[in-house]
């Protein structure tokens, strides 16, 4: 087994080559054709992460989401989150490597209802305006009035559904 899990991603690579070869594809061309465009919208998505990143840092240095995480707690624990939650459930629609958790790991353990609830919620969620911001910039999509509501909404749906399902399973 895992000698196939470590050949897995050389033979798809082999494969694909080979494929387009029979197909008579240039296939190094198309490579270098493919890397040319992701450089470029590189370079055109490039700052609207740079603005994201270091704002999301920024709060979280700050002390912003722990404030807000104890001023909010009335309201979580009637809704069955927990507050210690609250800086993940805030962070995730803007950066899932800043919202990972590793707090809540580190301090209240990996088979804990937080860190079970917490690898749900980031299972269960998307980086929302990272992927407006990426995707939609790639695509050319400049009005997103609909989709980002409708994903900020589906992603507060994801986080009392994790809840919900964490507290019937692990009870």
């Amino acid at each position: 087994m895992a000698l196939m899990t470590q050949l897995l991603v050389p033979c798809v690579l082999a494969g694909t080559a080979l494929y387009g070869t029979l197909r008579r594809v240039d296939v190094y061309g198309a490579l270098v054709q493919g890397a040319g465009q992701g450089l470029e919208t590189l370079t055109r998505i490039a700052p609207a992460l740079i603005c994201l990143l270091t704002a999301v840092s920024m709060v979280r240095a700050s002390g912003l989401l722990q404030a807000l995480a104890s001023w909010l707690s009335p309201v979580l624990g009637r809704l069955g989150l927990p507050p210690e939650l609250l800086p993940l459930m805030l962070v995730r629609p803007i950066s899932g490597s800043a919202a990972l958790g590793a707090d809540l790991i580190n301090t209240y353990g990996p088979d804990s209802d937080l860190g079970r609830m917490a690898a749900v919620m980031l299972g269960s969620t998307e980086t929302t305006f990272y992927t407006i911001a990426v995707y939609f910039s790639a695509a050319g999509i400049t009005r997103t009035r609909y989709a980002l509501p409708a994903a900020l909404c589906a992603d507060a749906a994801g986080f009392l559904a994790s809840a919900w399902a964490v507290g019937v399973v692990f009870g």
